[in-house]
């Protein structure tokens, strides 16, 4: 594995805060820690414990994701889903996008740390945060390195309003430490729930709790006065999408007592579409020329499939309640000024599907 690309940057005056982009600021000068545990659900993965350099990620100003800064506290993920955007970064580590991405595990053991120094410089102005929206930070390895509740409270202190998308059930363990940061800025949750299908489940995402269990998850947080949204994402053409499944899906998110949700067709990018296809050919063989012709043009579905998607979800949300926007929990104490997640949790469906500008304005689409 090579690590002279990743060339450390960052202290009090890093060029993150200045709003100008950091290069490979990504891991400290010292040595990378190397584990691996002999216990079922990490056998055959790799954790390399490094030392950050700096830990908010500034988006880069074309996108139009309603958030300006990122909080990532691993690279690569256990969840294992064939379809996620974020796979061919993983290439910048010489290590591949595929069965490396899914089993190799950057885990930036100081990111709590980190954080407090960076929020509390002279620059950051309480900007919204927004955590999950490339590798999940609920996935596997947290529960045994727990690095959210030092970075849910390290936010909560600082005034840094932030939100939270993943599929991790994991989450739950944080309940009382989300609450408490809710009484002193906003937050936002989302849970990602693409369908029902154990069998779908197993094929695409096997990394990852339950559609089920993730259901529970919602009902417990509103159950604990907390937003949570569902995200369903990635409906995949031909296996998730029909009118009959999306109801059933919605209709259970409703149930569940979902504040909102955002309903968004697989997008592939390179990278990992080759890695999705090979996957795909192994249990739809009979799906993969489809698909090559509704992704030919680039990532996003083609030949207005999303269109069509979106005309036969439109009813669907509405007959559920869940095409309102209902307000965040409000906090005691919210800095003025500072940029908040819209209204709800949720961003637009057009705001997530920005379509290919070179930017990345999908980033929360395939979590």
């Amino acid at each position: 594995m090579r690590w002279d690309n990743l060339r450390p940057s960052g202290g009090p005056d890093d060029p993150q805060l200045s709003g100008e982009p950091a290069q490979n600021a990504l891991f400290g000068v010292g040595e990378v820690v190397t584990r691996t545990f002999d216990t079922p659900e990490f056998r055959g993965m790799t954790f390399y414990e490094v030392r950050a350099r700096s830990i908010l990620n500034k988006v880069p100003s074309g996108s139009r994701m309603p958030f300006s800064w990122t909080v990532n506290p691993y690279r690569g993920c256990s969840h294992a889903c064939t379809y996620c955007f974020a796979r061919n970064t993983h290439t910048y580590l010489d290590l591949d996008a595929g069965a490396d991405f899914d089993s190799k595990i950057m885990v930036k053991v100081n990111a709590a740390e980190r954080l407090r120094t960076e929020l509390a410089h002279p620059r950051w102005e309480r900007f919204h945060v927004a955590m999950g929206t490339n590798t999940d930070p609920y996935q596997r390895a947290e529960g045994r390195y727990r690095l959210m509740p030092g970075i849910i409270r390290e936010l909560g202190r600082s005034g840094t309003p932030f939100s939270i998308l993943t599929k991790g059930t994991l989450l739950g363990r944080d309940v009382a430490e989300l609450a408490a940061a809710a009484d002193d800025v906003e937050i936002g949750l989302g849970m990602s729930i693409a369908h029902l299908d154990l069998t779908v489940h197993r094929l695409i995402e096997p990394g990852t709790p339950s559609p089920r269990a993730r259901l529970e998850l919602v009902r417990r947080l509103r159950a604990a006065g907390l937003p949570c949204g569902v995200f369903v994402a990635p409906v995949l053409p031909w296996l998730t999408d029909s009118t009959e499944q999306l109801d059933r899906l919605l209709a259970q998110i409703a149930a569940a007592g979902a504040t909102g949700a955002t309903v968004l067709a697989l997008h592939l990018r390179p990278g990992t579409k080759e890695w999705f296809l090979r996957q795909l050919g192994r249990h739809h063989p009979e799906l993969v020329p489809r698909y090559q012709q509704l992704y030919a043009r680039g990532s996003q579905a083609g030949g207005g499939y999303r269109q069509r998607l979106a005309d036969r979800v439109a009813p669907l949300l509405r007959r559920h309640g869940l095409d309102r926007r209902t307000p965040e929990r409000r906090s005691r104490r919210l800095a003025e000024g500072v940029r908040r997640w819209p209204s709800g949790m949720l961003p637009s469906s057009r705001a997530l599907a920005a379509g290919d500008r070179g930017v990345p304005g999908e980033q929360l689409t395939l979590l």
